[in-house]
């Protein structure tokens, strides 16, 4: 937020914690946590639901999940990125304006940012970057769930009793 206002407040990540606790104490290093957790929890639920549903379903009569293949596991990957960022894309633009506000602007919380932004803007401002987040979506997450079958066939290999 700092480069795109173009006034350099903070020298670093420290002095910017440092000076946020000095200006609003505790609260303010945990500004937007009930926000963030509103994102996560179902955008999580949805991520690995969708993953594991999926690799069920790409799984061949006959053959084990363990034994799906690279090309199943980044579609089944990228396909759950995709769930998980359309439940957490009005949560994360809620998040984003409340943690950037000026002090005291939002005295109620993320209602009166939801009330601002639908007001101001219409319920489609809850979406602002989807086309960008999408795009971004499926090749990370295919690449991360691939990286995390990996990882585990590797452990399970390495440490096969643990």
């Amino acid at each position: 937020i700092q480069a795109s206002s173009g006034e350099t407040k903070y020298t670093g990540a420290l002095d910017c914690a440092k000076k946020v606790y000095q200006e609003s104490g505790i609260r303010g290093i945990y500004k937007g946590t009930v926000l963030t957790l509103m994102r996560d929890v179902p955008a999580s639920g949805m991520y690995f639901m969708t993953y594991e549903w999926l690799k069920n379903i790409f799984t061949p009569e006959g053959k084990s999940v363990n034994e799906l293949s690279v090309p199943r596991i980044l579609v089944a990957g990228g396909i759950a990125g995709i769930f998980n960022w359309a439940v957490a894309i009005p949560p994360d633009v809620l998040k984003s304006r409340f943690q950037t506000a000026p002090p005291g602007k939002y005295p109620n919380g993320f209602r009166d940012v939801l009330r601002e932004l639908i007001r101001d803007e219409g319920v489609t401002s809850l979406y602002k970057g989807f086309n960008a987040v999408m795009i971004r979506a499926f090749p990370a997450n295919a690449a991360c769930f691939l990286g995390f079958e990996v990882a585990m066939k590797f452990l399970n290999w390495a440490t096969p009793n643990l």
